[in-house]
């Protein structure tokens, strides 16, 4: 071997010189790659796990939390229907999990690459394997009455469960280490210096310059709904001024009179046609548990409703297409693939066949047309054929194609029962609220590991955690820790909306609020700094000072304020005044109405 070697070597042939250069170079490659963590991942899937365990995941410092299906060795992602998990976090096997950043809508996503361990050799040969074993619920108890959990081992970023140390219970998946810091903190910071800001401030003036008036072809049946909504138009800008209304809390609105005479037109005027088209699941079959059930308890009470629909749709003021996101996203993608372009190509199908059917999207090009969607795509996949609706979305970031004034902001509401919506609300007075300020979540974007970074263990009132366990001492923990704190952190995820946002109001506790861009719901009506923090991204290092400058006497008047808010956030199964179905209804008459060009 070395003869021929040395043969090929031999100056007397050209081509020898240019092969060792080539081999050279290809090793010095290979040797740069395996350098880098990514290249150590790749060539771990192609080489033994023996050669490329060593310290190849210590770039990874944050946990996760991700939940992990076993049953298809893939993540679940946030917000998934239960249906949709089966066995959910039950780790029947050994696995280990490895981190591996893509780039995606917000460029900050991340996905969790699961491996079996099936053999008792392969997990010997892993010496930096760390054995997870929970202690009972009482640990994460002890939290409320301010003593100390048990320290975490962060010596790595390799994880491996073992049947022996879980006993069938569902507990998150949990990334640790140590290493590189700095380069890790440097990373999730640039993502969030990426997001371009738009402030709040610069929200509300959006929202007074932004209606652009709909040009509508003007047909017999389409001149007397404009003329109807064009009066309307005018009584509410002319609305009497009231300094309190009897059924409503003055100092939640940006003007309570306007609100009051908007609202009182809506119950005896508005009228919304819905289409009847569209096959089941994705049309007109409600889901109403889950992260997104806002979409299906919205779809179930308006197809219900005698009220505020026709039969008609030359009576109609606004025309409804009923889909649901979450539906579409899980019947097209049912294998967990990320293709948004699939689902956008149905809606464009189905578009086309309500122009081709009826004649009254052409009338304006869809601009009395409107959807609920509250999927994290739902912003994305309607933003080229059905941009001229309102949308009223769950994911409403300012940033990324929201259009302040015309699409409506709809609040993410997580529903475990559908039979009692708004179970268990209510919490401690604030005299009894000895936390400041709590978090416990999924390590979903560039966010939330910045803010267990900077926060999880630094200060005793301070209750920051990754995911608590997902069984129902878990979630029992999880409404103590609110009801026992006087501020929640509503930390962005992979997008700017959260559940914690009504999950804080209804618990009582201030929701606080970092996520740039993101417009809050009912933001033309409701004047949200009554009752919550923003804090934006870049301040979370100065979250606990921002705070404790809010005065005792401040926080007192945010938690009145809180407490009457709470109305305008519940479900019914039959639906009341001022309720959540109604507000969302009172948003998209709002939207609908400002857009008429005056008289």
């Amino acid at each position: 071997m070395m003869a021929q070697f040395m043969k090929l070597c031999y100056p007397g042939r050209p081509v020898a010189p240019l092969f060792v250069v080539v081999f050279l170079a290809a090793m010095t490659v290979l040797y740069q790659f395996w350098e880098f963590p990514s290249g150590r991942n790749n060539l771990s899937e192609l080489w033994p796990k023996s050669i490329c365990s060593g310290n190849s995941m210590m770039n990874s410092t944050f946990n996760t939390g991700n939940r992990v299906d076993i049953s298809t060795s893939k993540p679940i992602e946030e917000g998934e229907p239960y249906h949709k998990r089966s066995g959910r976090d039950v780790f029947s096997k050994n696995v280990s999990v490895t981190t591996n950043d893509i780039s995606m809508e917000n460029g900050a996503n991340q996905s969790y690459i699961l491996q079996n361990k099936t053999t008792q050799n392969n997990k010997k040969k892993h010496t930096a394997d760390l054995n997870v074993e929970y202690s009972s619920v009482s640990v994460f108890t002890n939290n409320l009455t301010g003593a100390s959990s048990p320290p975490m081992d962060r010596s790595n970023t390799f994880v491996s469960v073992s049947n022996s140390k879980v006993n069938s219970s569902n507990w998150p998946v949990e990334l640790q280490g140590s290493l590189n810091e700095s380069f890790n903190i440097e990373k999730y910071l640039r993502r969030m210096r990426r997001v371009s800001l738009i402030t709040f401030s610069q929200m509300k003036s959006m929202l007074l310059t932004s209606p652009k008036y709909i040009n509508s072809v003007r047909q017999e049946w389409s001149a007397i709904r404009d003329n109807e909504l064009q009066s309307a138009s005018i009584q509410i800008r002319d609305a009497p001024i009231f300094r309190s209304v009897a059924d409503l809390h003055t100092p939640l609105f940006r003007n309570v009179s306007i609100f009051k005479r908007s609202y009182d037109l809506m119950e005896q005027i508005f009228k919304i046609y819905v289409y009847k088209e569209g096959q089941k699941p994705i049309f007109h079959q409600p889901e109403l548990t889950g992260i997104y059930a806002g979409e299906g308890w919205f779809m179930e009470l308006i197809e219900k409703s005698s009220h505020f629909t026709v039969e008609d749709p030359k009576k109609a003021h606004l025309y409804y297409l009923p889909f649901g996101s979450t539906t579409l996203r899980w019947t097209l993608n049912a294998e967990k693939s990320h293709n948004p372009k699939k689902l956008e190509d149905h809606l464009k199908d189905y578009v086309d066949l309500i122009k081709n059917k009826y004649s009254y999207w052409n009338a304006n090009g869809g601009a009395d047309h409107f959807f609920v969607a509250c999927h994290d795509w739902a912003l994305r996949i309607t933003r080229k054929h059905m941009s001229s609706c309102i949308r009223a979305l769950c994911n409403a970031n300012a940033a990324r194609g929201f259009s302040i004034g015309k699409d409506v902001s709809v609040p993410v509401t997580f529903i475990h029962n559908e039979d009692d919506p708004s179970r268990d609300m209510g919490g401690k007075p604030p005299s009894d609220r000895d936390i400041l300020a709590f978090f416990a979540g999924k390590m979903h974007g560039y966010l939330r590991p910045l803010l267990l970074k900077y926060w999880e263990d630094k200060v005793s009132d301070m209750k920051i955690f990754g995911p608590l366990p997902f069984d129902i001492e878990g979630e029992t923990m999880y409404r103590e820790y609110m009801k026992s704190s006087k501020y929640c952190i509503c930390a962005r995820g992979y997008q700017v909306h959260s559940p914690r946002v009504v999950e804080s109001i209804l618990y009582g506790c201030i929701p606080v609020i970092i996520a740039d861009n993101y417009v809050p719901p009912f933001f033309e009506v409701l004047d949200w700094e009554t009752f919550a923090v923003f804090v934006q991204e870049k301040d979370i290092r100065n979250l606990r000072s921002i705070l404790l400058s809010i005065s005792e006497d401040r926080y007192l008047d945010m938690h009145h304020s809180l407490t009457m808010v709470q109305r305008h956030f519940k479900w019914h199964k039959t639906p009341q005044k001022n309720d959540l179905f109604h507000m969302i209804l009172h948003s998209l008459w709002s939207s609908r109405v400002s857009r008429m060009r005056p008289l």
